[in-house]
C-alpha cells in the first residue's frame, strides 16, 4: 500500500515485466531475470549522473559510438641516419607497430623528426610506408620536400596520416627517405630524439 517499505537483506526479488518506481530505489546490484543483458531505459530517455558521483568500469564498455581511442604505440628514434639513395629508402628502425582490434578501427600515425642536409641545393623528400611496400604519401615526393640553402642545414618535419587497414593482424608504418640534386640528408642528426606513433581510432 501507499507508505509501505519493502527492505530485504541478502535476498532475491522477481519484480514483474514493469515496476514503477515514483521517486527512489536503492539497491546494491541489478541483474537481468533471464540472459546476460538487460535494457535500462528507453530511446530518448535521459540518465542523470549528479556532480561528485563515480561511475566504474571494470569490463569492456561498448555501443558508446565513434572516435574512442582504443591504443597507443609509440617508438622514440635517435639514430643518426642518413642516405644519398634517390629513391626512397627506409629509415631502420623509425618504425611502429600495431595491431587494431577491429577490421573497422582506423590508425592515426603522427611522426615528428629533425632533417638535416650535407650540401647546399640538397632536396630531401620523406615519407611514410606501411608494412614495407605501400607508400602512403606521393610516390615522388612523399609528403613534402625540404629544400636546403646551405650545406649541413637543418630542420623539422612532421608528418600525420589516418590509415583504415581493415585487419586485425599487425600493421607496420616505417619512416622513408630519399634525396635529389646531389649530397644526402638525414633524419636524427646528432641523436636528436624523434618519435612515431600508432593510435588506433575505433569506429
Amino acid at each position: 500500500p501507499s507508505g509501505a517499505t519493502l527492505t530485504t537483506t541478502s535476498a532475491t526479488v522477481n519484480l514483474p515485466a514493469t515496476t514503477t518506481v515514483s521517486t527512489e530505489l536503492k539497491t546494491n546490484k541489478i541483474s537481468p531475470a533471464s540472459g546476460t543483458a538487460f535494457t535500462l531505459g528507453d530511446s530518448g530517455d535521459t540518465f542523470t549522473i549528479p556532480a561528485g558521483a563515480t561511475i566504474t568500469n571494470s569490463g569492456t564498455a561498448t555501443g558508446f559510438g565513434g572516435g574512442k581511442v582504443l591504443q597507443v604505440v609509440q617508438t622514440a628514434f635517435t639514430t643518426d641516419t642518413a642516405t644519398s639513395n634517390t629513391s626512397f629508402t627506409a629509415v631502420p628502425n623509425f618504425e611502429v607497430d600495431i595491431t587494431p582490434s577491429a577490421t573497422s578501427s582506423k590508425v592515426l600515425v603522427n611522426a615528428s623528426f629533425s632533417i638535416e642536409s650535407t650540401n647546399s641545393g640538397t632536396l630531401a623528400q620523406y615519407t611514410l610506408y606501411k608494412d614495407d611496400t605501400t607508400n602512403l604519401g606521393n610516390s615522388t615526393y612523399g609528403f613534402g620536400i625540404a629544400t636546403y640553402g646551405t650545406a649541413n642545414g637543418r630542420n623539422f618535419a612532421s608528418i600525420n596520416y589516418l590509415d583504415s587497414p581493415n585487419t586485425t593482424s599487425a600493421v607496420n608504418y616505417q619512416i622513408y627517405q630519399k634525396v635529389d640534386n646531389g649530397g644526402s640528408c638525414k633524419v636524427a642528426g646528432g641523436s636528436a630524439v624523434c618519435t612515431i606513433t600508432a593510435m588506433e581510432i575505433g569506429a
